[in-house]
């Protein structure tokens, strides 16, 4: 049998039965009941805006995982390139795995000359900061079109 809960409105004696699928049911279920009735939740402690697999969190608790793997135990045994690569890929690399990845990644950190010479030199001195950096970012799209 499937898991329910049923909300009664009060003001109207109008009822609706919602369906629970992983501890979550819609708030639009609230539409049933009155279309414009909206839920109220500060700081989103009880809203979950979207189902992830690659990261859960129980803050009442003090849970904090990644694809699986409990926080303190990545910062404790795995580096920054191996949590990346999880990330990305859902499990941690093997030995292989981790120098391929570690040299694609290094290989492409190093920033081409001209990106310093031609185009961060070109800024006013004054320029801001933010706007020299988005405009960084996206140049460096132009130097590595294959990544």
């Amino acid at each position: 049998m499937a898991e329910t809960i049923t909300i009664i409105d009060d003001r109207t004696g109008k009822k609706v039965t919602v369906p629970i699928r992983d501890g979550v049911f819609p708030s639009t279920a609230l539409r049933e009941l009155d279309p414009d009735l909206r839920m109220y939740d500060p700081a989103f402690l009880s809203t979950a805006a979207c189902t992830s697999s690659v990261t859960y969190i129980d803050g009442e608790k003090g849970i904090l995982r990644y694809r699986g793997y409990p926080i303190e135990q990545l910062a404790e045994k795995s580096t920054y390139l191996e949590v990346a690569y999880l990330l990305l890929n859902g499990e941690l690399p093997n030995t292989e795995q981790l120098k391929k990845w570690t040299y694609d990644v290094t290989h492409h950190t190093m920033i081409h000359e001209n990106m310093r010479k031609r185009f961060v030199d070109g800024f006013h001195y004054d320029a801001h900061p933010m706007g020299m950096f988005i405009s960084a970012i996206a140049a460096l799209g132009t130097f590595y079109p294959e990544s």
